[in-house]
């Protein structure tokens, strides 16, 4: 059976607590940059089909670096909207953030591998960075605080077997200015550390201070 993929991506007024660093601008450049990350992950994985549920305004299918995508628009908040896309689903999905560029192919085969019901790839807080639906029509999905938790309480109440997926790779959604720190180190070939660099972005280390590295501009 094929699997699918949907990317929930909401690109106005993206990333505010980065404003430190970058302006509105700025960070919905990088928003759209991230999601190329995580497409071109996608597309070299075992996923067969691609959504981006665009969950604002702002963004145009043109705008995408990496071929043909479906896209559909759901103004609603995030729950509602993918509740309403995975509803009815016979076929497995994956739910996957546009914020965790450092997402590899691998990473995502490695979770496709597994034979649970229900697999959740937490973020670094908690959060749910990918979430995989082996029964989606079965399943309503609840994001924000500690999803994570949620999402594998929900598997069991629905007598639904299930299992946590760690990967580093996974894990780094970036959200606040600390975040950008992992993607500078590891992520030198994605689009968005690409477009951090340009930017002018870089890490810096105190050593007589002994404080932690940190992202300046």
């Amino acid at each position: 059976m094929e699997l699918k993929a949907i990317v929930p991506f909401k690109r106005r007024g993206a990333k505010s607590r980065l404003k430190r660093l970058l302006t509105l601008e700025e960070r919905e450049e990088l928003a759209l940059m991230m999601l190329n990350d995580v497409l071109t992950a996608l597309s070299k994985s075992m996923i067969d089909e691609i959504e981006i549920l665009a969950t604002s305004g702002g963004f145009a299918v043109e705008e995408i670096e990496i071929g043909a995508m479906e896209v559909k628009y759901d103004e609603r908040g995030l729950n509602e909207a993918l509740n309403t896309a995975i509803s009815g689903q016979e076929q497995p999905i994956l739910i996957i953030m546009a914020d965790i560029p450092l997402v590899t192919p691998d990473s995502i085969n490695e979770m496709i591998n597994r034979n649970e019901d229900v697999i959740v790839s937490p973020g670094r807080r908690g959060g749910t960075n990918a979430l995989l639906l082996r029964k989606p029509s079965l399943f309503s999905v609840s994001y924000y605080g500690l999803s994570c938790i949620e999402h594998l309480e929900r598997a069991a109440l629905c007598n639904m077997s299930c299992g946590v997926h760690d990967s580093f790779f996974m894990s780094v959604d970036i959200d606040e200015i600390e975040d950008l720190v992992e993607l500078l180190i590891h992520g030198k070939n994605t689009y968005s550390a690409r477009y951090l660099n340009d930017l002018g972005l870089h890490l810096h280390a105190d050593k007589e201070s002994k404080r932690r590295v940190e992202v300046v501009r």
